[in-house]
């Protein structure tokens, strides 16, 4: 086989410096519909969690409660 002039590979078992690639390179742009999703997720957390939030907090104190309340061994 002949060796090619854009082998920097060689013997050495490395990597060449720079692969080619046939697509263009392209720059980072906002994503709105990613970021609509993303959006839609919190607000669907916000409206399930804050109503339950009383309740998490109430079980949380009588938890620690009766942590305190119990002798441990």
């Amino acid at each position: 086989m002949s060796k090619s002039p854009d082998d920097d590979a060689g013997d050495s078992g490395r990597l060449p410096a720079a692969l080619r690639s046939v697509t263009p390179g392209t720059r980072s742009r906002p994503n709105e519909g990613m970021d609509v999703i993303g959006w839609g997720m919190l607000a669907g957390l916000l409206v399930l969690l804050v109503p339950l939030l009383p309740f998490i907090i109430i079980v949380w104190g009588i938890s620690k409660v009766t942590e305190m309340l119990t002798p441990s061994s």
